[in-house]
């Protein structure tokens, strides 16, 4: 599968990074009680945190709102999903418990203050391109709501828009049945890529070892635009 992003996007945001984890062979289940004791932890931590400093004053909360801005999309209007989970905590509204490979991505975006999606990856068609939104091109959400893409960064496989730091497609979500699987980590520009490449690999720590399998870690960026994925099988 070859992962690549617009070129033109560096015009714009030159440190722009995608961290890219292809997961195969892996077991999805109801998440075990630590990763549901961590969750429940983090999120008192985030509602205790919030009592001093509002939610727009997280670094990657300003981070994503301005990314959008100088892709030319309204940051009030489209909410970057880790602000959106944070939104959601500070309204004192608990994440739910989907499965292990969804609850550990929510738990992900809290850690890194990023916006991180995961994706099953028998679902996506032949590649992964990151790249903003043309005219018509539509997806429909995890909701059922069909999403206009014009203009919006995005990542789009053969069929069309999947996934965003905004809101994923239902036709590649993560399941119980979910066996291989893509997680997409929208990278704050100011990470040094080789502190980048240190967060990739911590993440794929935790998730091998919650779902056994195995994991292979990209970064795309300027310098690597481009990058291909050999599976073993």
């Amino acid at each position: 599968m070859l992962f690549s992003m617009e070129k033109n996007l560096f015009e714009r945001i030159p440190d722009f990074k995608i961290g890219i984890i292809v997961y195969e062979n892996i077991v999805v289940a109801d998440s075990p009680s630590m990763l549901k004791g961590r969750l429940e932890y983090f999120q008192e931590t985030v509602r205790t945190d919030l009592d001093e400093r509002p939610v727009d004053e997280y670094e990657g909360v300003k981070e994503w709102r301005g990314v959008f801005r100088e892709l030319g999309i309204d940051p009030k209007r489209y909410r970057p999903s880790n602000e959106a989970l944070l939104k959601r905590i500070s309204s004192g509204k608990d994440l739910p418990f989907i499965h292990s490979a969804a609850d550990v991505n929510n738990f992900f975006s809290l850690q890194y203050d990023m916006p991180v999606g995961i994706y099953d990856g028998d679902a996506l068609n032949d590649y992964i391109k990151i790249r903003r939104g043309q005219e018509e091109e539509v997806m429909e959400g995890l909701n059922g709501r069909m999403n206009n893409m014009e203009g919006k960064l995005a990542a789009f496989d053969h069929t069309g828009p999947f996934g965003s730091p905004v809101v994923d497609a239902g036709r590649t979500r993560t399941t119980a049945e979910t066996t291989n699987a893509v997680q997409l980590f929208y990278i704050s520009p100011s990470l040094p890529a080789a502190e980048a490449e240190k967060l990739l690999q911590a993440a794929s720590t935790m998730f091998i070892q919650l779902h056994s399998g195995t994991s292979s870690i990209y970064l795309l960026n300027q310098n690597e635009p481009q990058l291909q994925h050999l599976s073993p099988s």
